[in-house]
C-alpha cells in the first residue's frame, strides 16, 4: 500500500490532492490522504471578504471532508505538530472541545510520500504586543474572529454620536491591507440597507500602515500609484516608511514615539511559515521558516517529501525565491502531481519554472488594478476596472474548476449567482 499523505488545504494542496485522489483514489494499493487544521476550504485571498462579512465561509467554503468523498481521497482533521523525514511518520496534536476533554488523542501517520503544503502565516516579527492586541487574517476563524468584532463595533458605532468615527489600524501594506482597507468603505455603506441608517464610509477612519517606502512593495510602480490613488480617494490615511514598535491596547506606536489610535488593529505584515517547520531535523529553512528545496520541489535530503506553496523556499536561476503568490502554489501542484506520477513510472522529474502571469489587487466595488501576462509578452501588460475585475474573479473560477472540476463548478458558480439575489449581500451575525 503506498500512502501519498498531503499536509495543508490550501490552494495548491487542496489541488493536488484532488489530482491525485482521481489517478489513484481507486486503486487499492493507494491511499492518499489530505491533513489539515480546519475542516473548511477558503480561497486565501478572499479571507478579507470574510473578514468584513462580504463572503459568509458556510456557503463560499468547502468541507474537506465532503470533497474528499467525491474526489477519492482521505481527510483528517488535525494540527501537524512533528514530522519524522527518517521514520516517515507525521505526530498530530490531541484534539479537544471546547470544555478540554479530549476527543482524539495525539496521533501517528506514517508516509511512502510526503508533500508539504502547510502555507504561511503573519510574522509579527517578535514586536511586543502584536499577539495580544492584533487581529490576524491567516485563517477562515481568524477573519471570522474579526468579523465579529467588527460587526459590534459597527452596531455601536450606529447607536451612538453621528459625529463619531470607528478608527481602524492595518499594518502591512500588501494585496491583504489594500484590499481590506478598500473592502471596509464598501461593508461600512452596505450596512444603510440593513436597519444601520447612520452607518457609511464616512464614518470609517481607515489608517494603512507600510514599514517599507510604498504600498504594494512586491507589485510594479503604476498598480502601486493607481492603487494609492484610489485609496486616498476612499479616505485611507497611509503612512509610508513608518515602522510599527509596539502594539498596545489602543493604538500602535511607531518608531519616531508616534501614538496611531484605533479601535480596531489589524497586522497584515509580512508572513513565515508556521513555527513547528523549522524544528524538523534535516529540513533546510529559511529565516522565514520555508523548507528550502531543489528545482524539482523535493527537499535537499528526502527525495519521498516535497514542498508547495508558500511554505516553500524555491530559488529562480535569477537568484531570487518564487513569491508567495496563489498562481505559484497552482503551478508547484501541477509539477509534483506530474513528478509523482513519473517516479511510478520510473521516469525523470520535471524542474519547475515559475510563470509569472502578472497580479491583480481588488479594491473592492471602487476599482481592480494589476498587470498582466509578464513572462509572456517579456514586460507587464497595465490593466483596471472592469477588464481587470473580470480577470481577478476569473482566477477564482479556475480554481474552482481546479478542485471541482468543470461541471460543478460551474453549478457552484450559478448557485453564488443566485444566492446573491437572494441572500444579504453582508454577513449580518
Amino acid at each position: 500500500m503506498k500512502e501519498i499523505v498531503v499536509v495543508g488545504g490550501g490552494a495548491g494542496g487542496l489541488e493536488l490532492v484532488t489530482q491525485l485522489g482521481h489517478a489513484y483514489g481507486k486503486k487499492k494499493d493507494f491511499n492518499i490522504t489530505l491533513i489539515d487544521r480546519s475542516q473548511i476550504h477558503i480561497w486565501k485571498p478572499l479571507l478579507h471578504e470574510v473578514a468584513t462579512g462580504s463572503i459568509d465561509i458556510n456557503s463560499d467554503g468547502v468541507n474537506y471532508r465532503a470533497h474528499a468523498a467525491k474526489h477519492h481521497y482521505q481527510f483528517k482533521l488535525g494540527t501537524v505538530s512533528h514530522v519524522d523525514p527518517k521514520e516517515q511518520r507525521i505526530t498530530l496534536d490531541a484534539i479537544s472541545d471546547d470544555k478540554g476533554h479530549v476527543i482524539l488523542p495525539e496521533r501517528t501517520i506514517g508516509y511512502d510520500i510526503l508533500v508539504m503544503a502547510v502555507g504561511s502565516i503573519s510574522n509579527d516579527f517578535g514586536t511586543p504586543g502584536v499577539k495580544e492586541h492584533c487581529y490576524f487574517l491567516d485563517s477562515h476563524k481568524q477573519a471570522e474572529r474579526f468579523q465579529q468584532a467588527l460587526l459590534t463595533h459597527f452596531l455601536r458605532l450606529n447607536q451612538g454620536d453621528k459625529e463619531d468615527k470607528l478608527k481602524l489600524a492595518i499594518v502591512g501594506g500588501g494585496a491583504t491591507g489594500v484590499e481590506l482597507s478598500a473592502e471596509l468603505f464598501h461593508v461600512a455603506d452596505l450596512l444603510k440597507a440593513y436597519g444601520m441608517r447612520d452607518m457609511s464610509g464616512k464614518r470609517l477612519n481607515v489608517q494603512l500602515i507600510e514599514a517599507g517606502e510604498r504600498i504594494l512593495p512586491a507589485l510594479p510602480d503604476r498598480i502601486t500609484v493607481k492603487a494609492h490613488s484610489a485609496l486616498t480617494r476612499l479616505g485611507v490615511t497611509i503612512s509610508q516608511a513608518t515602522r510599527v514598535v509596539r502594539a498596545e491596547k489602543h493604538g500602535f506606536e511607531t518608531a519616531d514615539g508616534t501614538i496611531i489610535e484605533a479601535d480596531l488593529m489589524i497586522w497584515a505584515a509580512g508572513v513565515k511559515a508556521p513555527e513547528f517547520v523549522k524544528d524538523i531535523e534535516g529540513f533546510e529553512t529559511t529565516r522565514n521558516n520555508q523548507i528550502l528545496v531543489k528545482g524539482n520541489l523535493q527537499t535537499a535530503n528526502y527525495e519521498n517529501v516535497y514542498v508547495i506553496g508558500d511554505c516553500c523556499a524555491c530559488k529562480q536561476a535569477n537568484g531570487s525565491f518564487v513569491p508567495p503568490r496563489a498562481q505559484s502554489a497552482h503551478q508547484m501542484a501541477s509539477i509534483v502531481f506530474a513528478n509523482i506520477k513519473a517516479t511510478f513510472k520510473d521516469q525523470p522529474l520535471k524542474e519547475y519554472i515559475y510563470k509569472d502571469y502578472g497580479s491583480l489587487v481588488n479594491l473592492s466595488r471602487y476599482s481592480t488594478v494589476g498587470s498582466l501576462m509578464g513572462n509572456l509578452m517579456g514586460g507587464s501588460m497595465f490593466v483596471e476596472g472592469r477588464v481587470a475585475r473580470f480577470v481577478y474573479v476569473s482566477l477564482y473560477r479556475l480554481h474552482l474548476i481546479a478542485i471541482h472540476g468543470w461541471f460543478k463548478a460551474t453549478i457552484i458558480m450559478a448557485a453564488q449567482k443566485i444566492g446573491k439575489v437572494v441572500k444579504p449581500k453582508l454577513k449580518l451575525h
